[in-house]
């Protein structure tokens, strides 16, 4: 079964909004895990908008799951990754001031770059995953820089998926098959929903892990958390 993980940054935004400890960042990861998610995502950015690095440290004792950092792989994010050596790390490209990710790895222009980060990262984390665009080419850079894991950046599928979705998820399978025959796990993520989950883990059987936050946390607002983390479970495994 492909697992969930819980982006929960939009739980810190309306938290950030008021300031104050409410909603408990802590206290809703812990829940997330009760309600059967598999994993806690965050996304700590260097100006603390929603996941703060104090957040981070918090989490780290209390998860039962596994916990998947994702991050630039700057000077600061290397030292949160050394002091809580989480199950996962996630690699992006992200800039400093973008809303949120974009763009996946350019993995082969910057291979050398990756290699070298890439061997730093596994001294203190379980795995390292690297943020791709749907381009089988990129899988095979980031297998050759010593990935153990892509995340596929589905924006692109998601807004193409009512349109017509065997184009939307075309470009995805033959990345993912070309991960796979590379010896790499196929993670995914970015605007997936309870519309258009199910389909993309029905094309890519060997789909390893969805991080889901905004439109999962947006859901709870309707359904409840707990009810929420259960629907996208059941489109899982559909």
């Amino acid at each position: 079964m492909t697992r969930l993980s819980v982006n929960i940054n939009k739980i810190a935004t309306l938290r950030n909004a008021r300031g104050g400890n409410n909603p408990d960042v802590v206290k809703a990861a812990i829940d997330c895990e009760r309600f059967g998610a598999q994993g806690i995502t965050v996304h700590p950015r260097p100006d603390e908008r929603h996941i703060r690095y104090a957040d981070v440290l918090a989490l780290a004792p209390v998860l039962t799951t596994e916990f998947n950092i994702e991050g630039f792989p700057d000077d600061r994010y290397l030292k949160l990754l050394r002091e809580v050596r989480p199950a996962q790390a996630t690699l992006v490209p992200d800039k400093p001031d973008v809303i949120t990710s974009n763009t996946g790895w350019d993995t082969v222009s910057h291979q050398s770059f990756l290699q070298e980060v890439i061997e730093e990262i596994k001294k203190y984390a379980g795995r390292v995953s690297v943020f791709i665009n749907p381009e089988p080419v990129m899988a095979e850079a980031a297998a050759r820089a010593g990935a153990d894991r892509v995340e596929l950046y589905t924006e692109p599928y998601a807004r193409l998926y009512r349109q017509n979705r065997e184009q939307a998820v075309k470009p995805y399978v033959e990345t993912a098959l070309a991960a796979y025959q590379a010896g790499l796990a196929v993670n995914a993520g970015h605007d997936l929903n309870l519309e258009n989950l199910r389909f993309l883990r029905q094309s890519i059987p060997h789909l390893a892990e969805v991080s889901i936050g905004h439109a999962l946390i947006c859901d709870a607002l309707y359904y409840g958390l707990e009810n929420t983390i259960q629907l996208y479970l059941r489109e899982l495994r559909g």
